[in-house]
């Protein structure tokens, strides 16, 4: 493919206020994708990760000074419209009257109540998130001291002629999120990179806000401080259910960690990329960061990271299959961990990891199967010694939040001895459910379960 003309991008792009750093950094990917090279990472070219540190077996100790110099960044551009939501995702209800939102907020409080240390809290909002996010933080306690910055956009490229997207009827449609990785165009966009700097901050946790899970763990900090490394990736155990998402993976050519990803695997490689014994690790999305080496980093490299670019093919209205095609470039924020010599990687427990993307992990977090400790996080019951129980609603009917809460009118039934719940069909559980084991719920139309301990069966109502 021939080298595409960027000066039209960069024009649509500065023309809606984008910032020169999200320019530079999609201008980027616009080249990566048009010379075709380093969008697959070749199984030849990588090798499997063993001999990470884990969490539970790192010392006691911990340096709560390092608290003041750090900030908790949540991701928190989503909208949530998978679940059917028109808002952002983060102010879901949880679980008793606590959002995703105000349990971050406990989150952050609590450090400042045990450790009497404040932690600067940042969110990166999406234009879409931004009003509703803010308005609902200014409401709680301690939410005005929560600042945050606006995630770019980036214009969608026609696959034929790879201009870029119009579409009249929607113009809102020609734009698309760049990834998580436009993190670190944000940091210095905004102005917050130097800003943190200047205000003493030097360490960073980042995460997703829809993980609670995810917490600023201080003995990760200390450790992560003292090791002198200028990024470190949370990283868990892959399952059978988790083989087609990316894996992290060590660079032949240098030795540096790296990331892929399932758009970034050739066909040939399926087999291996799928292979949880041969990579064994995923990517938790909880990254730790030094705020002065991404700097330092940056502006070695013009102001922008040179992070690995994915090309995913959509159309340009998603609702249309008619329409025309385009293509999205986007990158991700733990792609980042290939730029920076020395990163490393610490494996964690599952109860670290559990985002919400589905009713289906709606569902679970509702339920027993977890728990909110006293500091906001979500852990799951030790009892399930690590295993979160696997659901499957079904989505004609159980996919929007609408459709769920109607079907679980009583709340969520007992999971905490489930290993997989399956629902078939539009059932409402009655109070008082308990499912154990591996339990299939079918109806034919609609049906209702009613109270009763169900368990490594087949229930048709």
């Amino acid at each position: 493919m021939n080298k595409v003309d960027a000066a039209p991008f960069a024009d649509k792009m500065f023309a809606e206020g984008q910032k020169e750093e999200a320019i530079a950094q999609f201008t980027r990917g616009l080249d990566v994708v048009s010379s075709g090279e380093g969008l697959e990472i070749p199984e030849t070219e990588i090798s499997s990760v063993s001999g990470l540190p884990e969490l539970a077996e790192l010392p006691e100790e911990i340096d709560s000074s390092l608290l003041d110099e750090s900030v908790v960044i949540k991701l928190n551009g989503g909208l949530g419209t998978g679940m059917g939501l028109a808002g952002p995702k983060s102010l879901l209800e949880v679980r008793e009257g606590q959002t995703f939102l105000s349990l971050i907020l406990c989150q952050v409080k609590s450090l400042q109540s045990q450790y009497g240390s404040l932690v600067s809290t940042l969110l990166m909002n999406s234009f879409s998130t931004s009003e509703a996010t803010m308005a609902s933080l200014a409401e709680m306690d301690g939410g005005k001291a929560v600042e945050e910055m606006i995630q770019s956009k980036v214009p969608k490229v026609l696959a034929a002629g790879m201009t870029p997207a119009e579409w009249p009827a929607d113009p809102n449609l020609e734009w698309c999120p760049p990834g998580h990785g436009d993190i670190y165009a944000t940091l210095v966009g905004s102005g917050k990179l130097d800003a943190l700097l200047d205000a003493g901050v030097k360490y960073a946790f980042i995460s997703n806000s829809d993980n609670l899970g995810a917490t600023l763990d201080p003995r990760m900090l200390t450790h992560f401080a003292r090791s002198g490394a200028p990024m470190m990736m949370e990283v868990t155990r892959r399952t059978p259910a988790d083989r087609k998402g990316g894996h992290l993976a060590v660079r032949d050519s240098d030795g540096r960690l790296i990331l892929r990803e399932s758009a970034q695997c050739a066909k040939s490689d399926e087999a291996m990329f799928q292979d949880i014994d041969r990579h064994r690790y995923f990517n938790t999305n909880n990254l730790w960061l030094r705020l002065d080496v991404l700097k330092e980093v940056m502006a070695e490299h013009n102001g922008l990271l040179p992070l690995p670019v994915m090309a995913n093919s959509k159309t340009v209205d998603p609702r249309d299959s008619s329409s025309p095609d385009v293509i999205q470039i986007e990158t991700a924020m733990g792609g980042a961990i290939e730029c920076f010599e020395g990163a490393s990687a610490i494996v964690v427990d599952r109860s670290r990891f559990a985002p919400v993307k589905t009713t289906n992990d709606l569902l679970a977090l509702r339920s027993d199967a977890y728990r909110i400790d006293e500091f906001g996080a979500v852990r799951l019951e030790d009892s399930r010694q690590g295993n979160p129980p696997t659901i499957a609603l079904d989505g004609d009917h159980y996919k929007a939040v609408d459709g769920f809460k109607r079907l679980f009118p009583e709340g969520a039934p007992s999971l905490i001895e489930c290993d997989e719940l399956r629902v078939d069909g539009a059932v409402t559980f009655s109070r008082g459910v308990v499912i154990a084991g591996k339990v299939h719920v079918t109806a034919s139309d609609e049906g209702q379960l009613g109270a009763g301990r169900y368990a490594d069966e087949t229930v048709n109502v």
